[in-house]
């Protein structure tokens, strides 16, 4: 070790793993400069040796340390930050008092159960325990294999089965849509409807994104690679409805620049375009009550993907439109419908009877072609376009040939097998 001065301040010196270490101590007592020269060597031999002492990290409390987490969560991930408040939210009020040191696995659980008596889904709480361990760091960690191990990390969720709507309750909400007060609501389902987008890529849509002269638009930011940047052709239906929209849009703010959003943030009325509409939720569950019908604002996406595939359309064209990236997903989405699969079976029982009718004439005709064979068998025939006499004895004579001309001018066969062939063809 080697302390020294440098005017009034002391330095300490020495090697570490092959480097010169010189540091100020910034104080003016050679006593002082000695002791942190033996606490900086340490604290490089114990980082050399991944020995650290974080007892003051367990005794934090747990909101200082979820309030830490979230404050970088926001800046790394923000379109995901308003679903992670709301979970920490939960999380600091049930367990923000205890310390690091206090997390076991009996304190997951008794999270778990808390929750589900408060009426939280469990697919909700999933996501929460979720946070809870990557909050927790390295016991974090801990905590969830030994929970995995134990079959409850995670709770049951139930697998909701998505629905595809008629054309009658399409046709219910688009009516009930056009007649509500929010100017959003009818682009926006004619959207899902047309475009299979997620709710999401719909909120966020920007006018930059939207080709008239061609047609389509791009997805922006999505919740999957396969669905980010996929271009989506604009039918009539979509492209009418939207066209009627710009003309508003036009009225109210003066323009459509490139950066603003298609559905500006505002309420009752849209005011910011700058800004994009925050959820369209209660207006869709006003209409969805109004028309009469039940099911999820996802479960549009379901019905486009169910039309896709019952109009034959190929499975590549619909995961290109629907930006999924895999054939079970694609699985998961298609439900198709009652009416589509009784006409699927129908055609089959259709293509049956018709190979039975043709069977049946093709077996008329090779009857009638053997009961002729029969009748020349037994009885000689002459045929004047061949110039042979057939005889039973299977004698052959060939003679002059003679055209007979009837009373119509057509040529007469008098042989009843050539008859019998001619009647089949």
């Amino acid at each position: 070790m080697s302390v020294f001065q440098r005017g009034e301040i002391w330095w300490y010196e020495f090697w570490f793993a092959g480097q010169r270490v010189r540091e100020s101590t910034k104080s003016t007592s050679k006593t002082v400069a000695k002791l942190a020269e033996k606490s900086r060597r340490r604290e490089l031999e114990e980082g050399l040796n991944n020995i650290a002492d974080q007892r003051h990290e367990r005794v934090r409390t747990f909101r200082d340390i979820a309030e830490d987490f979230f404050n970088g969560y926001k800046i790394r991930l923000p379109d995901s930050a308003t679903f992670a408040d709301y979970a920490i939210h939960h999380l600091k009020r049930l367990l923000g008092s205890k310390m690091l040191v206090d997390f076991n696995e009996a304190i997951v659980t008794k999270y778990q159960n808390d929750r589900l008596e408060e009426g939280a889904a469990p697919k909700t709480i999933n996501e929460e325990v979720g946070f809870l361990l990557r909050i927790l760091g390295e016991p974090g960690d801990i905590l969830r294999v030994r929970l995995r191990k134990r079959k409850m990390l995670k709770l049951k969720v139930r697998n909701r089965i998505g629905k595809a709507y008629t054309e009658e309750e399409k046709q219910r909400m688009l009516g009930e849509a056009a007649k509500a007060r929010s100017p959003h609501i009818y682009l926006a389902l004619t959207l899902a409807l047309n475009a299979g987008m997620r709710d999401a890529e719909i909120k966020s849509l920007c006018w930059t994104q939207i080709d008239f002269a061609k047609k389509f638009l791009a997805v922006g930011r999505s919740k999957t690679e396969g669905g980010e940047g996929r271009t989506i052709p604009l039918n009539s239906d979509l492209f009418a409805v939207l066209t009627d929209y710009v003309e508003w849009y036009k009225l109210k703010f003066g323009a459509t620049r490139p950066e603003w959003y298609v559905f500006p943030f505002g309420s009752p009325q849209p005011t910011d375009p700058t800004r994009h509409v925050t959820t369209l939720k209660t207006v869709w569950n006003n209409i969805r009550e109004k028309a009469g019908v039940k099911g999820r604002w996802h479960d549009n996406r379901h019905t486009l993907v169910t039309e896709l595939a019952e109009s034959g359309a190929g499975d590549q064209t619909i995961m290109d439109i629907a930006g999924h990236v895999s054939k079970q997903m694609l699985k998961h989405y298609s439900h198709i419908r009652m009416e589509a699969k009784r006409k699927a079976l129908e055609s089959v029982v259709t293509r049956r009877t018709e190979s039975g009718t043709e069977e049946i004439s093709a077996e008329d005709c090779s009857r009638s072609t053997a009961i002729a064979q029969d009748f020349e068998a037994g009885y000689p025939q002459k045929s004047p376009q061949s110039g042979i006499s057939e005889g039973h004895r299977g004698v052959y004579r060939r003679r002059k040939s003679k055209n007979l001309i009837g009373s119509s001018g057509r040529t007469r066969t008098y042989n009843p097998s050539v008859n019998s062939r001619m009647l089949c063809h």
